[in-house]
């Protein structure tokens, strides 16, 4: 047997290993993640080379997430690895034991339909966002309107373009206001618990809840990135009716989905990208004033409800000079850790925050060591972020940010090999 595919026995369960691990004490090894939520997962493409690689194309290709185009790891493939976490939004079934699976696929695999990956093979996708063809040979995906939500132009291997941006020519107050915005339903709350529960009573996985939460990146999507920027700074005003409306909503939902599913979970997805890849998208002073304080009211709700519960943010980028804040509005754990960007120095942020943050990311550069490296230096760049991040705990291994296509089986399994490896010394 090749020795990556011995799996590592760990004297804990998956979720008993990531709460150490969040309690900032050393578990029996490091907790991993694959798949929980969409910025720590892979691209359809290249796991469909990884099933090839491995001699494994027997099971359902589902792309859980059309616009990113990521699959929905298998259960083989969480064992494979050794993952520790799923999504509560999760549509595979996560157990063995058949009669369980067919009960999880009954109640809770949703809708899907069958599509084509841009490599041509065969693949399902979400009912609600399948694509079609449009007559430039474009995949879009529509609303029930007809509005163009995403677009992946010919040769592209995901979608690139959103067109509807639906408060765009807004010049008041009032129309700002008058957008509607989405609301839990109960018929909703009440699938989500009951998923929840059963997750949480027939698997051993730790659970992540994805809500969001996001206000620079909806306010952008909504209004527009550049006009939504300009808003801040020109159009205050503006800026600031649609922040509370979009704070109100949050916390109305967060009350909501907190109810349903606190019981259950122990991670809440939080997301707004507030970095690029040499710096912020904005100052400091213009963050304090304009975002943090609607962050902190969402992130605090969280904290104050279900303190229990771990609240985890996804934000790329260089932002290192925004984390005190960010720690200020009540985050426990910051994702992908994108270390290739600027002022992200992994030592640093470990002995900077690693006493009040847990790193959920960070473990192997996605955008240059992981898809073009040898696997030498993708398993050496692994134990070496082992080695920084996982002192006393506070880190869950994860890629930085999602696996890209055309990365090489190779070093998917180097990569694995060195996590299972570091559990071993």
């Amino acid at each position: 047997m090749p020795h990556w595919e011995i799996l590592v026995a760990g004297k804990m369960t998956s979720r008993q290993r990531v709460l150490t691990a969040l309690r900032h004490e050393q578990p029996d090894r490091v907790p991993v993640d694959m798949g929980a939520m969409g910025s720590t997962s892979i691209m359809a493409l290249a796991y469909n080379q990884l099933r090839k690689h491995l001699g494994r194309c027997d099971g359902v290709l589902r792309v859980c997430n059309v616009c990113e185009q990521l699959a929905e790891p298998e259960k083989w493939v969480l064992d494979k690895f050794g993952v520790d976490v799923i999504g509560l939004d999760r549509s595979l079934p996560p157990v063995d034991d058949p009669a369980l699976a067919r009960e999880f696929v009954e109640r809770f695999g949703g809708n899907w339909r069958p599509w084509t990956l841009p490599d041509g093979t065969p693949c399902e996708t979400p009912e609600y966002t399948t694509p079609r063809l449009n007559d430039k040979g474009e995949w879009i995906v529509t609303d029930d309107q007809g509005h163009i939500l995403l677009c992946m132009p010919q040769g592209a291997c995901y979608f690139t373009e959103r067109f509807y941006i639906p408060l765009k020519d807004a010049t008041t107050v009032e129309e700002i206001n008058a957008h509607p915005l989405h609301v839990f339903t109960d018929e909703h709350l009440e699938f989500l618990r009951a998923k929840a529960k059963w997750l949480y009573e027939n698997t051993d996985y730790a659970i992540m809840g994805a809500f969001g939460g996001n206000i620079l990146e909806y306010g952008q999507m909504f209004r527009g990135w550049s006009e939504f920027m300009m808003d801040l700074v020109a159009a205050p005003k503006i800026a600031e009716a649609l922040m509370d409306r979009l704070m109100e909503n949050h916390l109305t939902n967060l009350d909501l989905y907190l109810d349903a599913v606190g019981d259950y979970i122990q991670v809440i997805t939080m997301g707004d990208d507030l970095g690029t890849q040499t710096g912020l998208q904005m100052s400091p002073e213009l963050y304090e004033k304009t975002i943090h304080p609607r962050h902190k009211r969402i992130y605090q709700l969280s904290k104050t409800k279900r303190p229990d519960v771990h609240v985890f943010i996804h934000c790329c980028g260089s932002i290192y000079d925004l984390i005190p804040y960010l720690i200020d509005e009540g985050i426990d754990i910051l994702n992908p850790v994108q270390t290739s960007a600027a002022n992200m120095d992994p030592r640093r942020l470990k002995k900077e925050f690693g006493n009040r943050l847990s790193f959920w990311g960070g473990g192997v550069d996605t955008q240059h060591n992981l898809p073009f490296g040898s696997p030498e230096e993708v398993y050496r760049q692994v134990r070496e972020r082992i080695d920084i991040f996982n002192v006393s705990g506070g880190f869950v291994f994860n890629t930085i940010h999602n696996i890209q296509a055309g990365t090489p089986p190779e070093n998917i399994l180097a990569m694995f090999q060195a996590v299972r490896d570091s559990a071993n010394e």
